[in-house]
């Protein structure tokens, strides 16, 4: 099945692709070894940077770090979602990383997480911004889809699980 993707396409409702324009596969990274969670935020600035003029590593991984620093953005069930509104962009866009070894990042269940999923939305975009992260947060919450996501076998099975219709 292939992919379309469209610039700002935003779930509408939770049976939506997710991710869908908003994540290539460029941007997902499977089984990195990270030992701590300044260095994850640092890898999700390097993907989120990726191919675009218009993103400094610099600036995405202090957006990423300054929320972070207002409580962990950690869901619980190994989920971390990272993410800030930053100036100067005109459309979302999200990166991936499924860890090696989990990691701690303060999760509210105390259990490490296994997978970030990081986003940045234009600092003007705050109901956009909202209704993508509940979106995403719905996604985690069906277990199997959940277990797919963090077994996938690879980043296009990822981009698949994403970008593809939630049953039901």
């Amino acid at each position: 099945m292939p992919f379309t993707t469209q610039p700002n396409t935003v779930p509408t409702s939770s049976k939506a692709g997710v991710l869908t324009g908003l994540i290539t596969l460029d941007r997902i990274r499977c089984d990195i070894a990270i030992s701590s969670q300044k260095r994850l935020l640092e890898e999700l600035a390097i993907l989120l940077v990726e191919h675009s003029t218009a993103l400094d590593k610099d600036t995405v991984f202090r957006v990423l770090i300054e929320r972070e620093r207002l409580g962990s953005t950690g869901i619980g069930a190994g989920i971390a979602l990272p993410h800030g509104r930053l100036n100067g962009i005109n459309e979302c866009v999200a990166a991936l990383i499924r860890l090696k070894q989990p990691l701690d990042f303060d999760a509210p269940d105390q259990q490490p997480i296994s997978l970030a999923v990081a986003l940045l939305v234009p600092a003007e975009a705050s109901g956009e911004h909202l209704q993508t992260l509940a979106s995403l947060a719905h996604l985690f919450d069906d277990i199997e889809r959940r277990n797919d996501i963090i077994n996938a076998v690879d980043a296009v099975t990822l981009l698949q699980l994403f970008t593809s219709t939630i049953p039901g």
